[in-house]
């Protein structure tokens, strides 16, 4: 039997932030999200058709660390580059993390000024000479 329950996708994810105006200008400056709007202790940005929100705790309940979120880039190592330039913290260089048929996965860990653990992440085709 068929639920008229239907999950239709992701319309907005919560990241819990400390100092608000820290978070704004690293999602806005470094990571060069689209800044919607901002209201006391919240910011909202665009990231290709989801909103993400960046909110202070008003609660001890939501005061934990957010969730980790993947930015998918076309150039992994230039996007690390840029972000390594503006300062940003990383795990570690980009490494391929899987391998299936003629793509391969790569990721980079990275740290906002909260430090709540995001991702760079591309995928990279690979020829195969015949």
């Amino acid at each position: 039997m068929k639920s008229s329950f239907n999950i239709l996708g992701i319309e907005q994810i919560s990241i819990r932030v400390r100092d608000i105006n820290a978070a704004v200008q690293f999602y806005q400056n470094t990571l060069e999200l689209q800044l919607l709007f901002e209201i006391p202790n919240m910011a909202f940005f665009a990231c290709n058709g989801i909103q993400i929100m960046l909110s202070v705790p008003e609660q001890s309940e939501f005061d934990h660390p957010s969730s980790t979120f993947y930015f998918k880039v076309e150039d992994i190592n230039a996007a690390y580059d840029t972000l390594l330039g503006r300062g940003v913290t990383f795990l570690g260089k980009p490494h391929k993390v899987v391998e299936m048929n003629d793509t391969q996965t790569w990721m980079a860990f990275f740290y906002d000024p909260d430090q709540n653990m995001h991702a760079l992440t591309s995928q990279v085709h690979v020829t195969r000479d015949q």
